[in-house]
């Protein structure tokens, strides 16, 4: 049985004439449009490409499926755009994956601007970690996920689409007031999920030591509680601390360290109207940032300015 997206990536070949082109152009790595074309052939029972030098040309028999995947394509595309301008925003489900502090913070703002701008939408909310989150977006189970991910990490892999909505400054939560990472080099640390851990390693070996893990706990609540019962210490994101911020512990922001939220989706663009309608409500509900001591007092957001960077807070 042929396959839609095997022949999408025939038709941008064949557009092209280029795998690399048309990796580029689906946002794809080489090998996986190779790995299609392949799938596709075996598919068909028929040779579809052939190497001419360092490129490639179609076959007779692949230009001949080419053409028709090309009108195939457009005509699946088509009745989506005619179904989803028929729909519009009257009705529509987002099912959506985030960690605690963002669905804590971020996205209930974005919810109550859904509810009023579009109230036939249906927004279905999952808790999920990054790793977690991206995986079932791959799989089709959600159509936003809400992740962080440090500005010099990997690009995500083949697929996704980051939509960048803002930054979330990190915090050294502790017992002292004025503290600084430095003070701490032999000190307990409390550790997250995977990925939050890979962060306080990351900011620690800055300050050119290696954090002594002696706890885990990925829940805003227990982290504080561990801190103020004095068991170590940790670091903590701004939308954590204004979703929870106990009142016995102290908090200084990072230097020059943040985190970038990102709402990613998953496959050729344009996103469905509903979709979109999201991830606009989430871009709006992100900027501006909360700080962690207007956080523990009142809801209204205050804007960071590079000046706060370097601030400590209690």
């Amino acid at each position: 049985m042929l396959n839609l997206v095997h022949l999408k990536v025939l038709a941008a070949v064949a557009r092209h004439e280029s795998v690399t082109e048309a990796a580029r152009e689906l946002h794809y790595s080489q090998p996986s449009v190779s790995h299609h074309l392949s799938r596709l052939e075996v598919a068909t029972g028929v040779r579809l490409v052939q190497r001419v030098g360092r490129g490639i040309r179609l076959t007779p028999e692949g230009r001949l499926l080419a053409n028709r995947a090309a009108e195939i394509v457009g005509r699946v595309d088509a009745a989506s755009n005619e179904l989803a301008a028929q729909v519009g925003l009257q009705a529509g489900r987002v099912r959506l994956a985030a960690n605690a502090s963002a669905l804590s913070t971020i996205v209930p703002r974005a919810a109550a601007t859904l509810r009023q701008a579009h109230p036939g939408l249906e927004l279905s909310l999952i808790d999920r970690h990054p790793v977690e989150a991206l995986q079932m977006l791959r799989h089709g189970e959600i159509d936003v996920a809400l992740v962080f991910r440090q500005a010099d990490a990997p690009v995500e892999d083949d697929g996704f689409r980051l939509l960048h909505i803002g930054d979330d400054p990190i915090y050294l939560v502790s017992q002292r007031p004025d503290d600084s990472l430095a003070n701490h080099r032999h000190s307990a640390w409390i550790g997250g999920c995977d990925r939050c851990q890979d962060e306080l390693i990351t900011v620690c070996r800055r300050e050119g030591f290696t954090p002594r893990i002696a706890a885990h706990s990925d829940d805003m609540v227990v982290v504080q509680a561990l801190v103020a019962a004095g068991a170590g210490v940790a670091t903590l994101p701004g939308l954590a601390l204004q979703a929870h911020r106990r009142p016995d512990v102290h908090t200084t922001e990072l230097a020059n360290f943040h985190r970038q939220i990102h709402a990613a989706t998953y496959g050729e663009p344009p996103d469905p109207p509903a979709v979109t309608a999201v991830l606009t409500a989430l871009t709006e509900a992100t900027t501006p940032t909360t700080s962690p001591t207007t956080a523990a007092t009142t809801s209204s957001p205050s804007t960071a300015t590079p000046s706060t960077r370097s601030r400590r807070t209690t």
